[in-house]
């Protein structure tokens, strides 16, 4: 089973309930989890913790035996580092965080696949980077 990266907006979407989003991302995150293994690493961690006062909550919103939680590969900071310093030359603007070319990053070097539904991004920088979005 190919490990799919889960990046946070899809788990964000079926913990707020989003009324646009939460049906496409709970039916992907339930389809995926029949057939791959799903991931989250540090930096999804600390960006679903956001939507939760408490540590528990977050803890039952993301439980060990549904995510396998993965640790950051140094190369992972070097490869977003650099598509970052694309996007800028390129006249993106620092609204766009970081973290997510981080959550590229290390799906691309892992050989994962990532759950998202903010796509384009991810396919501008990471081109080899197998998808799983709306698009």
């Amino acid at each position: 089973m190919t490990p799919v990266l889960v990046d946070s907006n899809v788990i964000l979407d079926v913990a707020t309930g989003d009324p646009v989003w939460c049906e496409w991302s709970s039916d992907h995150l339930r389809g995926l989890a029949e057939r791959a293994i799903l991931v989250i690493n540090p930096i999804i961690y600390a960006e679903v913790s956001i939507g939760f006062d408490r540590i528990e909550d977050l803890e039952e919103a993301l439980p060990a035996s549904l995510f396998r939680r993965d640790p950051l590969p140094w190369e992972a900071g070097f490869l977003a580092g650099k598509s970052f310093l694309e996007y800028r030359r390129r006249g993106g603007l620092k609204v766009t965080p970081l973290p997510d070319f981080y959550i590229g990053a290390h799906a691309a070097l892992a050989g994962f696949r990532l759950l998202t539904r903010d796509a384009s991004r991810y396919r501008t920088y990471f081109p080899k980077l197998q998808l799983v979005s709306p698009e």
